[in-house]
C-alpha cells in the first residue's frame, strides 16, 4: 500500500510501481517543493531513500509537471536498485515523441531528458528515428476525421473496443448508419483544413458493399486530391472484390489488413475466424486496386515463441506493404484476456521487439510513429514502420496530438487542439450502441460546442 502526503502525485507513483510489479508492496512517501528544491523521501523495506532535485518554473502548471517528473525519478531510482532497469526507464507516458518535441520547441536537446529518465540508448535512438521520419509530415493545426464502425465478425481475446460479434449487433446496423451519416453531415461546416479521413472500428469491411458505399458517399464532397482516405478494412475473411472496388471508386487511398499473426493455431486461439492463407488472398486482392496497405502484427500473442513471431514478421515483410505496425500485447480494460490474466509475462517479448526493429530496418522500413500503453508486456511499445514516402498521415496526427480530431460514431473521442496553449480538450460519445442511437442529436450538439459550431 502506498501512503503519500501528496495525493495528486499518486497516479505518477502508481505508474512506476506497476512497471516494477510492486503496486501491492508498502511504501511511505513524503514530498516537499520549496526554495527551488523538490524533495522526495521514500521508506521501503525498512530503509529510507531521499531524492532531491532543483527546479525552476514560472507557473503552477509547470510546477506540477516537474513535480510529477521528480517523483517518478525518485521511485524509479529506488526500485531499479532491486529490480534492474526498464527499457523506457521512468518514462511512463504513452507518447515519448511528444516529450521530445516539447524539449526541442524549448531549444533543448531531447536526448538529455530521455537520458535523465533512464531511457535505454536503443530507445533514445528509436525516438530520434521517428522524429526524422516525420519530417515533412509533422504539421500542427490540421484536421482529421475519424469515423467509428464498431462491428466485427468476432471479438478477439485482447480487444478492449466496444465491438461484439456482428450476429449479436446486426439489428442496430441500419439505425447506426443513419445516425453516423447525420453526424458526418453535421461536422462538414467545420472541415476547412482536412488532412485525413479514417474509417476504423471494429472491422468496417464486415458491413455489406452497399452499407460501406453509403458511408463513403457521405464524405466524398469533403475530400481533396491531397486528403488521405484510410479504411481499416480489418480481417481478411470479410474482404470481397466488390468492397475493394467500391472503396477505390469512392476515393479510398489506404487499406488496413490486420492479420495480427500468420500462425493459424494462434489465430484460432485468440478468437479470429480466418487463416493465414486468407490474409495472403486479401492482401493480393487489395494490391490489385493500387491501395497503400497497412499491415498489423502483435508480438506476444497466445504463448507464441520467438520463432513463431519471426515467421509472421517474415511473411509481413515479404508482402512489402507500405506500413507494418508491430504492437506489443497489452492488457486492456474490457478485454477478455484481462479477465483471466492480471499481469503479462511473455517469454521472449523483448527479443521479439528487437528482432522486429532489426529485420524491418534491413527491409528498408523506418519507424514513423510510436506509442506506449499501460500493462504492456515487458514495458515495451507499439511502433509503426513505413517505406519511404508512405507514412500514414492520420497516425502521425493522432499519435502526436497536433491536430483537431473530429470523431463521429459510438465510442468516438473527439479532440480539439489548442496550439497556442499546447493543450487538448476531448468529447467522448457513448459506447453503447442503443444509447448512441437514441442520443445522436445531443451528441452532435455537445461535440459541436467543443468545435464552436453552435
Amino acid at each position: 500500500m502506498l501512503n503519500t502526503n501528496s495525493e495528486y502525485l499518486r497516479p505518477e507513483i502508481m505508474d512506476v510501481l506497476r512497471a516494477f510489479n510492486c503496486e501491492n508492496q508498502d511504501f511511505l512517501h513524503y514530498f516537499s517543493g520549496s526554495c527551488g528544491d523538490f524533495l522526495n523521501s521514500i521508506e521501503y523495506n525498512g530503509e529510507f531513500y531521499d531524492y532531491t532535485e532543483k527546479y525552476k518554473c514560472d507557473n503552477e502548471i509547470e510546477y506540477k509537471r516537474l513535480a510529477k517528473r521528480s517523483v517518478k525519478l525518485a521511485f524509479y531510482n529506488v526500485l531499479s536498485k532491486f529490480n534492474g532497469d526498464l527499457p523506457w526507464g521512468a518514462l511512463t507516458g504513452i507518447r515519448p515523441t511528444k516529450l521530445a518535441y516539447t524539449e526541442q520547441e524549448k531549444g533543448r536537446n531531447f536526448k538529455e531528458i530521455l537520458q535523465k529518465m533512464h531511457v535505454s540508448e536503443p530507445n533514445i535512438q528509436l525516438v530520434s528515428r521517428v522524429l526524422e521520419s516525420q519530417r515533412g509530415i509533422y504539421k500542427k493545426g490540421g484536421q482529421d476525421l475519424y469515423i467509428s464502425v464498431p462491428f466485427c465478425p468476432t471479438k478477439c481475446e485482447y480487444c478492449s473496443f466496444i465491438t461484439a460479434p456482428i450476429e449479436k449487433t446486426e439489428k442496430y446496423v441500419e439505425d447506426y448508419l443513419a445516425c453516423l451519416i447525420k453526424e458526418i453531415d453535421s461536422v462538414k461546416p467545420y472541415l476547412k483544413n482536412l488532412r485525413s479521413v479514417y474509417i476504423g472500428g471494429g472491422t468496417p469491411f464486415v458491413l455489406s458493399e452497399n452499407q460501406l458505399s453509403r458511408i463513403y458517399a457521405a464524405v466524398t464532397d469533403i475530400l481533396t486530391p491531397e486528403t488521405e482516405f484510410t479504411v481499416e478494412a480489418g480481417r481478411p475473411d470479410v474482404f470481397t472484390d466488390g468492397k475493394l472496388r467500391t472503396s477505390r471508386q469512392y476515393g479510398v487511398t489506404r487499406i488496413c489488413v490486420n492479420p495480427q499473426s500468420f500462425n493459424d493455431a494462434t489465430l484460432a486461439t485468440i478468437g479470429r475466424k480466418h487463416t493465414s492463407a486468407q490474409t495472403f488472398e486479401a492482401y493480393a486482392a487489395a494490391k490489385k486496386y493500387g491501395f497503400d496497405i497497412n499491415l498489423d502484427l502483435i508480438a506476444g500473442l497466445a504463448y507464441e515463441s520467438l520463432n513463431d513471431f519471426e515467421k509472421s514478421l517474415t511473411a509481413a515483410i515479404n508482402l512489402n506493404p507500405a506500413n507494418i505496425t508491430v504492437h506489443t500485447l497489452s492488457l486492456k480494460s474490457g478485454a477478455k484476456l484481462k479477465e483471466n490474466v492480471k499481469r503479462l509475462d511473455v517469454a521472449g517479448i523483448a527479443e521479439m521487439v528487437a528482432l522486429s526493429r532489426g529485420k524491418l530496418t534491413e527491409a528498408g522500413y523506418e519507424p514513423y510513429y510510436l506509442y506506449r500503453q499501460k500493462y504492456q508486456a515487458g514495458g515495451l511499445e507499439n511502433v509503426g514502420w513505413t517505406k519511404p514516402g508512405k507514412a500514414c498521415v492520420y497516425n502521425v496526427d493522432t499519435m502526436e496530438e497536433i491536430s483537431d480530431n473530429i470523431a463521429v460514431g459510438a465510442n468516438a473521442i473527439s479532440k480539439r487542439y489548442f496550439g497556442s496553449e499546447n493543450r487538448i480538450e476531448r468529447y467522448a460519445a457513448p459506447k453503447d450502441l442503443p444509447t448512441y442511437i437514441a442520443k445522436t442529436d445531443k451528441i452532435i450538439e455537445e461535440r459541436n460546442q467543443l468545435f464552436n459550431l453552435v
